[in-house]
């Protein structure tokens, strides 16, 4: 009887000591695209907008513009008060009436003065006046010919006095530079408006509202792989269910540093003909940096997976044969591989009949959760996870790894 105890207990031991049958988690390979992306967040931006303001300053009269208003060019938005222009306007008409009628009457007197000293001139030589006369006749007439060249510059300067009055005047209409879509009115009818203030802007208008840009910003360790021509997709809060599809078409070099992260600006321009998209909104976008299309794909865990111990078939014996057979991958395809992105050396774990088959891979793209593979046959039992069972093996039952197969 106590040898029997005795055995029992040893052998309950041994038993306790032996490692679960392992269970494995299985995945197919299958066909279908796989894309490598960067996400960002950005706002939604009319391609060009412009801003109108005030050359002059003065009160407000009228507004024709509102909030979402069609504009053309040259279309009046609001008007100043003209009166205070006016009458600048028609004081330096005055002023270039005074300047003409000044020289008329400096002409008449040049002639006078003309007149006279040539007469003069002539009487000297007669010895009738004297060549004091004479000289005094030549400073006149000097004088009546700078006169009116002076009165030739004094129009000339309330012409231009007057051009600029009239330029002011016609600055009390603030018309649009451009058309498009008033997106924002900061004007009243009251209002005074101070031209030197940056506060002078009264509307700010985009042109085409149907062609729009997402201006995001891009880390500067994904900025490498973003250029102009990529494929972008965004979603924005105010329609969650619908994505909008644009293309990368400037990657500006200006860095934006804010509390030391840098990111760079990239402008993805989108149509928006139906006008859904609004300026401001915020656009939760992925540009789609690389893509394969109609390729084998497995899980990237897949590619990741070891067994542990020897309950796959063959043990160490079939683990030494695999690692011969990577060094011998190698040099056949040489440290680059098959291409671009392609990386050598991997292998997957194939499940047939309840063991588990070493199979050598090239992989190629992945996004993070899916991978391509060069190598594997579609639809086979890739292995991507291995599972401990709490069940013990019952008695009269050996390990799985003892019988050459599997316990699954």
């Amino acid at each position: 009887m106590l040898f029997l105890a005795a055995a029992t207990a040893g052998g309950y031991a041994w038993w306790s000591r032996q490692d679960a049958a392992p269970h494995y988690l299985t995945a197919k390979a299958g066909r279908g695209d796989i894309e490598r992306s960067v996400s960002m967040t950005g706002t939604v931006n009319p391609v060009a907008t412009v801003e109108v303001g005030s050359y002059v300053s003065g009160i407000v009269k009228w507004v024709g513009c509102d909030f979402n208003t069609e504009v053309k060019v040259g279309q009046v938005c609001a008007r100043i008060d003209p009166e205070p222009f006016r009458m600048v306007v028609d004081q330096n008409r005055a002023n270039v009436a005074t300047a003409v009628a000044q020289r008329r009457k400096d002409a008449a007197a040049l002639a006078y003065a003309k007149i006279s000293f040539e007469r003069d001139r002539t009487l000297l030589e007669r010895g009738i006046v004297s060549q004091d006369t004479v000289d005094s006749d030549r400073n006149v007439f000097d004088q009546a010919t700078a006169q009116l060249a002076l009165d030739d510059a004094s129009i000339l300067s309330q012409q231009a006095n007057l051009r600029a009055a009239e330029v002011n005047l016609g600055y009390t209409e603030i018309v649009s530079p451009v058309q498009g879509t008033v997106i924002s009115r900061a004007v009243d009818v009251g209002q005074t408006v101070v031209s030197s203030l940056q506060s002078s802007t009264l509307f700010l208008i985009g042109r085409d509202l149907t062609r729009m840009q997402v201006d995001t910003n891009v880390a500067e360790a994904d900025i490498s792989a973003v250029h102009p021509g990529q494929k972008a997709f965004f979603t924005v809060q105010a329609f969650p269910d619908r994505t909008f599809a644009g293309r990368v078409t400037e990657v500006r070099r200006a860095p934006i540093t804010v509390q030391s992260v840098v990111t760079y600006d990239v402008v993805v321009a989108v149509d928006n003909p139906d006008r859904m998209l609004f300026p401001g909104m915020t656009a939760d976008t992925r540009i789609v940096t690389d893509e394969r299309a109609d390729v084998v794909t497995v899980p990237l865990a897949a590619v990741r997976f070891s067994p542990r111990g020897n309950h796959w078939g063959g043990g160490d014996q079939a683990e030494r044969r695999d690692r011969a057979d990577r060094g011998e991958h190698a040099e056949r395809t040489g440290p680059a591989g098959d291409g671009p992105g392609r990386r050598p050396g991997s292998r997957v774990w194939i499940l047939e009949d309840g063991h588990l088959r070493p199979q050598r891979v090239i992989t190629g793209l992945d996004d993070g959760s899916m991978v391509e593979v060069s190598g594997l046959p579609e639809g086979a039992q890739v292995v991507v996870g291995e599972a401990r069972s709490t069940q013990r093996p019952m008695a009269g039952n050996a390990p799985a790894a003892r019988r050459g197969g599997l316990r699954f």
